[in-house]
């Protein structure tokens, strides 16, 4: 889905444990730099590549790579990415997510309980070799080396402008990004769409600090934004300054 000629939202869908999850990462890019935020599930090589060329852009123009956090469903697909890219692209992380993303630490979420019961989880049907697999890659996510560290409040000079916004809370260095020339919020998991369309805040039931990711709310209070992308629910347009503002007032 465009925003605009630089900013654009893929969709990312797969059956997972016997429905379809879809995650929406953005595509930013000018004439010299195409850049990815955030890399979705193992083994989505193939459906990053189809998404990223069936609006024209050749998967192999991409240099750099966001990753806003440490969760698996945005560190999956990285290591296969970038091999790929044949270690042409970068990545973007910040430096409280650097260790677990280069997995020099155990991503906070996969703990031994977590992945017993994601494990448990998994319909009846499902071989078991098919059980065995998808245990050894939460015991042993994927990981690669991060090449810079962005901060908070730091604008990025590609693009128009990205804005690296700290929103801890979900993860504990979790950042959104500010598209400056389309006014758009590239939230990741810090706030969520819902079927409905609304926008809402941080998941209470994925979020390692609620009371910390509702406190980062207010920090989005201070950007002009005209469309939000949530990685969980896709675009939100029409009045997100005031929803944003709602959300962060507690309503």
């Amino acid at each position: 889905m465009r925003i605009t000629v630089s900013l654009e939202i893929l969709e990312i869908s797969a059956q997972m444990m016997g429905r379809t999850v879809t995650v929406y990462p953005a595509l930013i890019r000018d004439t010299d730099h195409t850049i990815l935020v955030d890399a979705g599930y193992p083994g989505q090589l193939p459906l990053f590549q189809q998404a990223i060329e069936r609006i024209g852009v050749p998967f192999q123009q991409l240099g750099k790579i966001i990753i806003t956090h440490q969760d698996l469903d945005h560190i999956g697909s990285l290591p296969s990415i970038l091999s790929e890219l044949k270690g042409k692209a970068e990545v973007l992380a910040s430096e409280i997510e650097q260790p677990y993303i280069e997995g020099r630490k155990k991503p906070l979420k996969l703990t031994p309980e977590s992945i017993a019961q994601a494990v448990n989880s998994l319909p009846a049907g499902v071989p078991d070799e098919w059980r065995y697999a998808f245990k050894q890659t939460l015991e042993n996510p994927p990981s690669a080396n991060v090449h810079q560290i962005v901060s908070d409040g730091e604008e990025l000079p590609y693009c128009g402008g990205i804005v690296v916004i700290g929103t801890p809370g979900h993860t504990p260095g979790h950042i959104s990004l500010y598209h400056k020339a389309s006014k758009t919020l590239i939230a990741a998991d810090a706030m969520v769409v819902d079927e409905s369309g609304q926008l809402f805040g941080p998941d209470p039931e994925h979020t390692l600090d609620l009371p910390l990711a509702k406190q980062s709310l207010q920090k989005l209070t201070a950007y002009d934004i005209e469309c939000v992308i949530c990685y969980h629910g896709g675009l939100f347009k029409g009045n997100a300054n005031q929803r944003i503002a709602e959300l962060a007032d507690g309503q």
